[in-house]
Formats: structure tokens, sequence, C-alpha cells
């Protein structure tokens, strides 16, 4: 069954299908680096992860860039506050940034382009834009002019008549039309800017990400996301300059977009106390917990945020590390039977039914929630059998079905110290190693890759090579 996405653009479920076969290119927006990333970003940044090692999971082979914007009026306005200069300023916040992700245990991107790195390619765009008439120069800024446009508002399904009626709109007296958005803004001497054939300036919030993405991942996308409230008008301006720029549609095949997190049901707010950071939250909870606990919610929808809930989390991952620590015991001390073939199958049914049935959640657009509900299954299955101490092929096939279904969730990065590889693991490892030495390099990255999807990583050196079960 292929994986079913709910695509933004459409409003439906849909079947993933790459432009590019196997192949997955991936873009969510990244932060902007003013400050320190608080737990809703981590929301986020956690159900993409999680997409992600799903998508490989099944087989593709993704390319994924997460942008940084370094330059932007929060930057500037923070750097005055600080007396920073603002290039340093998002340095430093960017590497803090950096600091939380690997804290959450997150899988790095293919690429983290900055939008400092990137001024002569959105120029260039600018001003290829501003050439095919979809765009306009006013005393040093540059706008794009929507009205050229007959399917503005397909993303967030409004047309501009709509947006017009109902919202209110600065008046800009420089722009044709007041949903008009500016793709490069003119600068004074006391910010940041770069020349451009329009004067000094730098680019508009929108323009950034369109360059970028285009830059690493060519002019159309399989997967473009972020959270919800980048619908309109980010990704709204995104689609229509891009297409402008490239005369290909769509600039991006599936649109994803993430819930909102919410703490004890009010938005979160420096105001309200409520406001939590990364760093903060991981100073008092691991990060497997709140991985547990963004899990448990389907990531379209909102997640509330509690202590309650993460306490719940943590001793819900604990009784999942103890049912694998005791299959993995049972497995080293040998304290098992044969069981009727009967009893054997029916139990290796269940194994299989499980992991089924988190399959299918996963499947059908990512739902974690579903998926989860099979995984508690799984334990479950586990522990009874520890219980019945049967074969020790029975034994090993939970455990690394476990392990394979924790790896797709991120989980069981705590490895356990003395833990045993399963025999299962170690013939695919001596059957590797013989493909390698005969050099037969295709059949040893198949294998490779069949154990990474059971949670086990190896990584070749000269000395030999190094077995890791990670996330």
């Amino acid at each position: 069954m292929p994986i079913q996405v709910y695509n933004t653009l459409t409003g439906r479920l849909e079947p993933f299908q790459p432009f590019s076969g196997d192949k997955a290119n991936v873009y969510v927006c990244g932060p902007t680096v003013y400050d320190y990333s608080h737990i809703g970003h981590a929301r986020t940044y956690l159900s993409f992860d999680i997409i992600i090692r799903y998508l490989e999971y099944k087989g593709y082979k993704i390319t994924y860039v997460v942008n940084i914007t370094d330059i932007d009026d929060k930057i500037i306005n923070r750097a005055k506050e600080t007396h920073e200069d603002p290039l340093s300023l998002s340095k430093r916040f960017e590497q803090a940034f950096f600091e939380d992700m690997k804290g959450f245990h997150l899988r790095p991107a293919n690429f983290y382009p900055r939008v400092s790195d990137h001024m002569q390619d959105i120029i260039a765009m600018v001003r290829d834009l501003i050439r095919k008439q979809f765009a306009y120069e006013v005393d040093g800024d540059v706008y794009f002019d929507v009205t050229k446009i007959q399917d503005f508002g397909k993303l967030s399904h409004q047309s501009l008549d709509q947006m017009m009626a109902g919202a209110r709109v600065e008046i800009d007296r420089k722009k044709k039309s007041p949903y008009d958005f500016a793709l490069w803004k003119h600068t004074g001497e006391d910010e940041p800017g770069w020349e451009s054939p329009w004067g000094r300036g730098r680019p508009g919030w929108h323009m950034e990400c369109s360059a970028m993405s285009m830059k690493y991942l060519g002019p159309q996308l399989d997967i473009h996301g972020g959270a919800k409230d980048l619908v309109f008008p980010h990704h709204e301006n995104e689609i229509v300059q891009s297409e402008s720029y490239t005369g290909k549609k769509p600039f991006v095949k599936y649109w994803i977009h993430t819930g909102f997190l919410t703490i004890n049901g009010q938005k979160m707010s420096k105001s309200l106390g409520n406001f939590i950071t990364i760093r903060d939250l991981l100073k008092k909870h691991s990060p497997e917990s709140f991985r547990l606990f963004v899990l448990s919610t389907h990531y379209r929808r909102p997640v509330d945020f509690s202590e309650d809930g993460l306490i719940q989390a943590k001793a819900t991952l604990e009784r999942m590390y103890e049912t694998r620590d005791r299959l993995d015991n049972l497995v080293k001390s040998h304290d098992h039977k044969e069981s009727s073939p009967k009893d054997e199958e029916r139990l290796l049914e269940e194994v299989s039914e499980a992991r089924e049935k988190f399959l299918m959640g996963m499947d059908n657009d990512f739902n974690s929630a579903i998926a989860l509900a099979s995984f508690h299954d799984l334990i479950r299955l586990g522990n009874k059998i520890v219980d019945l101490k049967p074969s020790k092929k029975v034994i090993e096939i939970a455990l690394n079905t476990i392990n394979e279904l924790g790896w797709i969730f991120g989980l069981f990065r705590q490895e356990k110290k003395g833990s045993v590889i399963s025999n299962d693991v170690k013939a695919l490892i001596e059957e590797r190693d013989k493909a390698r030495k005969q050099r037969d390099w295709k059949k040893a990255d198949e294998i490779r890759e069949r154990l990474r999807k059971m949670g086990v990583t190896l990584r070749d050196s000269p000395n030999g090579t190094a077995i890791v079960v990670e996330s």
C-alpha cells in the first residue's frame, strides 16, 4: 500500500508519488535565529523527523533541506536591543538552534542554507521576475504583482477578493495592490544590506525560501512543510513567485503543515509566562519523553503540552525500555524453551499483526497516534513472550521488531550496556562482511539497509565494523 499524504494544497489525502521515483526532496522552513527555539518549534521539527525516518524506512532516498533565516526585521531589532552586530547575533542563536536539535536527537538535514550566503541567487531571481513583468521596482523596493496571478490564494483556499474583504491590510502607496509583497527592501546605512541593481537592500522573507529551496532541490519540490501558521502569507507567496519564475507547476507536489502547540490550553507567550524553550525543557525531561509525547498526537492536530502529560510519557517510555531489556536479557540467558509449533506460530502471527497495524497507521498520512497504539500492543506482547519463554527464534523476532519500529519513532537511543546482538543480526553482519570481502558492494549495501530498518547501524572503518543500535 502506498503512503497516503494529506496535501494542504488540495485538502485531501493523496498517494505519495515523488517526481523522481524513489528519490524525494523535502524542504522545511527553518528558524529565524534571533532567540532560543521553543517547544513549539520542537514539535514541528520532531514531526518532520519522524516523516523523514518513515520515508527512508520505506526505501525513499531523501534530500532534506532546512533553511536558516539569519537576516530579518526581528534579528535587526533584537540586535539593536543588545547592541550587537545583527549577523553576529544570528550566528550565536543559529549555534544554539543546532545544539537544541542535537539535544533532541534529530537526524540532521542534508543542507542548512543561510540567507546571507545566498544573496546573489536571490538577486538573480528578483531580477528575472522583474524582466518577466511579475514584479516592479519603486524607490529601491521590489514588489511582486499579485494581480498577474489567476490562482493566488490556492494554498489557503481563498480568492484575492476574499482576502481583501476579510483582512486589514496596511496601505502602502508604493504598491499597486495592497496584497503585493516585497521581494527586495531597501535599507539604510544603519542596517545590514547588500548591493543590488535597485540599490542597497536585503531580501523579503518569502523570496529567500524560494531561492534557497530551488538552489538545492531544483525547480519542483516533492514536499514543502512547516507549521500551520506559515500557510498564509509565507507559503502562499512562495508558490506564486516560484511558479512565475520557473514557469513550472506545481512548485510543490505535497504541502505538509503541522498543528500548533499550546500550554495547558493556552497559546504559548512570554507575556503569559508559559514560554518554554527547548533547553529549559531538556533540563527537566529527556528528549525521548517529549518525542513520545508528540507521537501520541497526529502531526496535523494541535497538541496541548502539560507537565502531567510529559510525566506520563516518561513512565510509558520506561516500560518500553524495560520490555526491550527483558527480551534482550532473555536472549542472553538462554532461559527459554521450545514451545509447540502451534503456539510458536500464534506468537509470531501476533508480532506480525502488530507490525502491520503500525505500518498501516504510518501509511495513513504518517499517523503516529495510530502507529503508537500498535506499538503499545507490541510491547505488551513482548512482556507476554518473556513470561512464556518460547524458543529463541520467537524472542529474537519480537526484539528485532521492537527495535525496527522504535527506529522509525526515533526511540531507544539510551542503549543498554552489555546488550546482546541477536543471532539474526549477527548472521546478517557476517553475510555482509563476506560480501564486502568479495567486493559485492551492492549486496553489502542491501544488507546494511536491512539492518538499519532493524535499528542497527554499521559504521565501517580501517579497524573493522562498529555496530551501533541507535535512533
